[in-house]
């Protein structure tokens, strides 16, 4: 049996009805030109009759009850894992919209996972409509994170159109780092001297740590000068008790047109990313007289898994900025988020990469106490909303000939944050994909409308007019 990690079982401890912690990808596919009416049958059929079911897909809890997985949660292997409920073959009701996809993604989301099996669930839509399908996926996230789960579906994936027979996403193991030196051995001294190691480690941390507790601290009293500390973002509509129903919306824009916003306002895509998230939600709270007079502010997982890490299990850390809500200047309200994740970026780096797990799990403890104790939802949030950026595959996939066409993570919620924004790069792209509560969040689609209106407002106001072609100018002026 494998132990969990401090952070992974964390995800089991807050599991509950109205708040099932697993995280998915909706990746939309169009049909290849050839393919018979039978190809997602064919291809339903050829997933689940794979010989080798692979870590972690074949693995599940060694206790599935609460206290087990409360105590000493633990993986095993299920020996007698049925494809037949874990891989389903769903079909959308005509016309098969984007609209009927994400109603059926929103209700597929919102069932919880069976804890006596292994954590995973993958559906195969058919009835897109414009000749494409739709593969839906779903994992607890003490299993996987979203960059070890982008990476584990892209090693499935191929950059030929022409090849076949191609595993599906069980059957391929993650790849990891090569072990150490003397990570090899596992005797009962070289154990023991792990064990020692971590213990020197989190001692020789303490005052690390210490230090950065005392800097948010530090901004707490006086915001204008430090990073954005945990506490300070008001009580707003998105940050009530949330239910068990799902709601899900989709954007995507080309990456090109956001790089070039963030190189005219000497930003990051990350900065940009959140300006069009904190205008789409200042638009959508005023709209409902819900506008707090301060700023709401995200809290920002940050990657720090190796690059050639490919194994699962959570491996983040976490900051949080400023929204800039309370701005009612959009360019004002862009500077405010800028100067907001600089300071939170130069607080991380000071801390080692050695300490960064143990700073993500104490700036993550109230988050998870307040979850565990039922006053999540009932008390001013650590932060007010979940917004993170996952890098994607930047060349055009296919499975079985089937080329993708678009990803978009589908993410979990809590009591006390009843909205997460989740971006996924992919062939030029980035993709948001907005999960909501369906009942705190009513109209929450309009979010991601309003994210579109924001973009183009920024580019109008930054970026130079666009000359028209010279021939259109001749034909207005009459000479053509």
């Amino acid at each position: 049996m494998k132990r969990l990690g401090t952070l992974d079982a964390s995800w089991l401890a807050v599991e509950s009805e109205d708040t099932p912690m697993h995280v998915g990808n909706m990746l939309i596919f169009s049909l290849p030109k050839d393919a018979p009416d039978t190809f997602l049958r064919d291809m339903v059929t050829s997933m689940k009759e794979t010989g080798e079911i692979a870590h972690p897909w074949c693995s599940k809890l060694a206790w599935s009850g609460t206290l087990g997985r409360l105590i000493a949660p633990a993986w095993k292997v299920d020996k007698n894992l049925d494809l037949d409920y874990h891989v389903r073959h769903s079909a959308l009701p005509k016309p098969g919209g984007e609209r009927e996809l994400g109603v059926l993604v929103s209700r597929l989301h919102s069932n919880p996972l069976d804890f006596a099996r292994p954590l995973w669930e993958c559906h195969v839509i058919e009835g897109l409509e414009n000749n494409r399908f739709a593969l839906y996926t779903k994992m607890h996230h003490s299993m996987i994170d979203g960059i070890s789960g982008v990476r584990l579906l892209q090693r499935v994936l191929s950059t030929d159109p022409n090849e076949k027979g191609m595993l599906p996403p069980w059957a391929m193991r993650p790849e990891r780092l090569k072990p150490r030196k003397g990570e090899s051995r596992q005797s009962v001294p070289s154990v023991f001297s792990q064990a020692l190691d971590a213990v020197k480690l989190q001692a020789d941390m303490a005052p690390t740590l210490w230090r950065a507790g005392n800097r948010l601290v530090q901004s707490a009293r006086h915001p204008e000068g430090g990073p954005t500390a945990p506490f300070v973002g008001p009580v707003s509509k998105i940050n009530h008790r949330v239910t068990g129903q799902r709601r899900f919306a989709t954007q995507h824009y080309k990456l090109d047109r956001l790089k070039e916003l963030a190189h005219v306002s000497k930003s990051s895509l990350n900065d940009i990313v959140l300006y069009l998230c904190g205008t789409a939600l200042r638009r959508f709270l005023l709209e409902q007289n819900d506008l707090p007079e301060t700023p709401l502010t995200a809290g920002i997982p940050v990657n720090i898994r190796p690059a050639d890490d490919q194994g699962t299990g959570t491996a983040i850390s976490f900051m949080i900025a400023s929204l800039a809500t309370n701005e009612a200047d959009p360019l004002t309200r862009l500077q405010s988020i800028i100067a907001s994740t600089t300071r939170a970026k130069e607080h991380l780096q000071k801390l080692p990469k050695s300490a960064l797990t143990q700073y993500t799990m104490l700036l993550m403890s109230p988050y998870i106490l307040q979850l565990l104790s039922g006053l999540g939802g009932r008390m001013r949030p650590v932060f007010n909303v979940t917004i993170s950026n996952v890098p994607g595959p930047q060349e055009t996939l296919y499975y079985e000939g089937a080329k993708l066409e678009a990803m978009y993570p589908v993410s979990l919620i809590a009591h006390g944050g009843a909205l997460n924004i989740t971006c996924l790069s992919y062939a030029g792209a980035l993709n948001f994909g907005f999960t909501g509560c369906r009942d705190t969040l009513p109209s929450m689609q309009k979010l991601a409308v309003y994210t579109g209106e924001a973009f183009d407002e920024l580019e109008a106001l930054i970026l130079p007019p666009k000359r028209k072609p010279k021939k259109a100018l001749a034909s207005k002026n009459g000479k053509a």
